[in-house]
């Protein structure tokens, strides 16, 4: 019996290569995200989480002409029923689809705090609320009970969810879209809708028409924050390829002010600013301030409001203006470039699209929609016409139809005489009635329209409006039939749903499309100068002249730790305890006056106060050909050269600690022969300073004194043979040169006071 079951186990094993698993996996993991999360359908523009959202919450009836509902009320049905993702992902997609400054044409009207243009994000969906706006009403759900698309199973399949939306526009043009899945980007910008509509209207008109001849009807993006492309001439290849990189400048003004003064004002920005990309310009144009590269700014300030954006730089009086501008360009974000890449899912698949591809697929989505839409309405008004034709029938014969209905036992057998002409059972008081009702051919359908006929339908007016409605009815059959049946008949109805979406939503275009030159501008020439650096004890460090130094320097040397001269072009290195290196251009210090407070190093470093203590800090040029010593509080010892901590990296690791250890002393070694360690328990050693080894900054070193249990070092002191210094410990002196002279490595003397 156990034979058998190894057996079966055996049978059921599947023997195949572990990469072709992994790979297959990866896959099938990649096409989810790809196609379940990340890039937006080329038909509708919207990725399953934004279509999730708005089917719902026009399944909840949330019109635009509605009361707002609580975002939380719609992220949770959507969850529930559509989407089990998490509620972040949802309540993002609901927020990015409200805020104007993202979408060309917002999808959905938020009521509360939905975020701001300068990165402030949306209050909790507690909070917020929110309804369809009209635009997505219009052209994203109107036809959803016209079966004009596919509906599928949700997750659990307990709800229909559509595949696509029945979007009349292309949206994934007019909104745009980013995502990022596995192996794959898209980036989309947003696009003008009256433009997308006219080219969209062009290529129907002419299907041979070319991506440049659709470039002059739609120009290029058209950003919600404005701006200006300033490179025309190269999104015809853009456009054709699908891939690229436009160029984006902020909008500048030049006003005048008070006292015969000038400002410079941002009244748009590039649309990759949006978020903290604001804050990060006002801070760089402060560092141009400071680090003396502009001197015609004397202010800047942010007035943006709801009303727009509004960031005023002040100028100097003889301010070069159109330099000024130039270095902004440059040096800021004020100018950027946003990467094009038009990947959509096309025929379940994802793919880059030109800009001609991605309208051709979606003219040929709109003549599918309006085929099953105009298809559908035919059904219905094919069987309105038979039941109609069969009502005015019924009144011409009405008063047969009464006796059929007065002479029969039960529904089923007058049924049966109104569409087959069935007599038997029934009693006629008219010896012509059954001759009469053996000839009545009803359908099934007129039959039951007939027996539940009220007999208000029997006054001349109903029979009038009935024949009225019934022209009607044969009217809309004529055009439904037209439609389907003729290419130009269809394509002319597109259009003429096209001109009706741009008539009542079009907005201004925004973004300017140009061809700008280069921005060119004179940097403020840098001199070379001697400088003095200072740093208190709080870590407050700044620059003053060396005349002032020279000034006060008995002042610099009583209340600094670190006071020393070097070039303003020089870097400043601070050394921490937990190894690591700080590098500070002493340029970005600026050079103040010798009162000032000065900068925290946290602020112009990647010095962390709460986690790190400064060791030692010197100049770049001062130790650059000299050694250091390195000594550590389980006393690992090593000599570094300088030149090891010249790199480009605002922070490196200065050396390699053991577990629980850190660095106690870093010294640049000048003419000094001994080295002395003293310990936490009183032990001295001193040894010559040649017994230390030189090694690379990344290795731990070598031990420099043998420590008893619990005990580390606490200080490490330099001296010569003539030296006569002396060390203070609790108020106690120790002569230095005194000390006993040992070898590396040894325990040391104990000094007793």
């Amino acid at each position: 019996m156990a034979k058998k079951k190894v057996k079966e186990i055996e049978e059921q094993i599947i023997r195949t290569e572990f990469s072709d698993i992994m790979k297959k996996s990866f896959i099938d993991y990649s096409m989810s995200v790809i196609i379940s999360r990340a890039i937006p359908d080329v038909r509708d523009g919207l990725k399953p989480v934004q279509r999730r959202t708005l089917y719902d919450m026009h399944e909840l009836g949330i019109r635009h002409d509605s009361p707002y509902r609580k975002c939380a009320r719609i992220v949770g049905d959507t969850m529930g029923k559509y989407h089990p993702h998490g509620d972040s992902s949802i309540y993002e997609a609901l927020v990015v689809m409200a805020q104007d400054f993202k979408k060309g044409q917002t999808l959905v009207d938020g009521h509360g705090n939905f975020g701001s243009i300068e990165g402030d994000g949306a209050a909790a969906m507690r909070y917020t609320e929110a309804r369809l706006e009209k635009f997505t009403q219009t052209c994203f759900l109107a036809d959803l009970d016209k079966d004009v698309v596919n509906f599928v199973p949700n997750f659990d399949e307990t709800e229909k969810e559509p595949e696509v939306l029945p979007v009349r526009v292309p949206n994934i043009l007019v909104n745009g879209s980013e995502g990022i899945a596995v192996g794959m980007t898209t980036s989309i910008p947003p696009h003008n809708l009256g433009e997308v509509i006219d080219a969209v209207k062009a290529y129907i008109i002419n299907n041979d028409i070319t991506d440049e001849e659709l470039l002059r009807i739609m120009p290029g993006p058209d950003f919600p924050t404005g701006g200006i492309v300033t490179n025309k001439d190269e999104l015809a290849e853009i456009y054709s390829t699908g891939v690229g990189k436009i160029k984006l400048r902020g909008k500048v003004e030049l006003e005048e002010m008070k006292g015969g003064k000038q400002c410079l004002v941002i009244t748009q920005i590039p649309y990759t600013m949006i978020g903290s990309g604001i804050g990060k310009f006002l801070n760089d144009v402060a560092d141009l301030i400071e680090s003396k590269k502009t001197t015609d700014i004397s202010d800047i300030s942010n007035q943006s409001s709801k009303e727009g954006i509004r960031i005023v730089i002040e100028l100097k009086k003889g301010a070069d203006v159109k330099n000024l501008e130039n270095m902004l360009y440059k040096k800021t974000q004020l100018e950027s470039t946003f990467g094009v890449n038009m990947l959509a899912i096309a025929g379940g698949r994802p793919e880059t699209l030109s800009l001609k591809k991605i309208i051709e697929a979606n003219v040929e989505f709109q003549f599918e929609l309006c085929a099953r839409k105009y298809t559908n309405l035919l059904h219905k008004d094919m069987e309105k016409k038979e039941i109609q034709e069969g009502l005015i029938e019924a009144c011409d014969v009405i008063d047969l139809i009464i006796e059929i209905l007065r002479g029969s036992k039960d529904v089923k057998m007058a049924k049966a005489c109104l569409t087959e002409g069935v007599i038997d059972g029934i009693k006629f008081k008219n010896p012509m009635s059954p001759e009469m009702a053996k000839q009545l051919r009803f359908t099934p359908r007129q039959a039951s329209a007939i027996l539940e006929m009220r007999l208000q339908k029997l006054i001349g007016l109903e029979i009038k409006a009935l024949k009225k409605e019934h022209e009607e009815t044969l009217a809309r059959i004529a055009k439904y039939e037209d439609l389907l049946n003729n290419y130009s008949s269809m394509s002319r109805q597109i259009l003429d749903d096209l001109d009706s979406y741009k008539k009542e939503f079009v907005k201004p275009r925004l973004t300017v499309i140009e061809n700008s030159e280069e921005a060119v501008f004179e940097e403020n020439k840098f001199e070379e100068c001697e400088i003095a650096f200072l740093m208190d004890r709080f870590g407050y460090a700044r620059c003053v002249d060396v005349p002032t130094f020279e000034r006060n320097k008995e002042a610099a040397l009583a209340e600094n730790i670190y006071a020393f001269t070097c070039m303003n072009t020089d870097k400043i290195l601070v050394f921490t305890n937990t190894g690591n290196v700080h590098s500070i251009k002493a340029r970005d210090l600026g050079i103040g006056k010798f009162r000032d407070k000065g900068v925290p190093i946290d602020n112009i470093s990647n010095y962390d106060s709460a986690n790190e203590s400064v060791v030692c800090v010197t100049n770049l040029e001062n130790m650059a050909m000299k050694l250091l010593l390195f000594t550590t509080k389980q006393g690992m010892m090593k000599q570094v050269f300088g030149t090891e901590f010249d790199v480009a990296k605002r922070t490196v690791a200065a050396t390699k600690l053991n577990d629980g250890d850190e660095v106690v002393s870093v010294k640049v070694i000048e003419n000094e022969h001994n080295v002395i360690l003293r310990t936490h328990g009183g032990y001295f050693l001193r040894f010559a300073i040649e017994e230390v080894p030189e090694k690379k900054k990344t290795a731990v070193g070598v031990r420099g004194i043998k420590l008893t249990a619990g005990d580390y070092v606490e200080e490490v002191y330099f001296t010569t043979y003539t030296d006569d210094s002396v060390a203070i410990i609790d108020d106690k002196e120790v002569q230095l040169n005194k000390v006993k002279l040992l070898r590396r490595d040894s325990k040391g003397t104990k000094i007793r006071f």
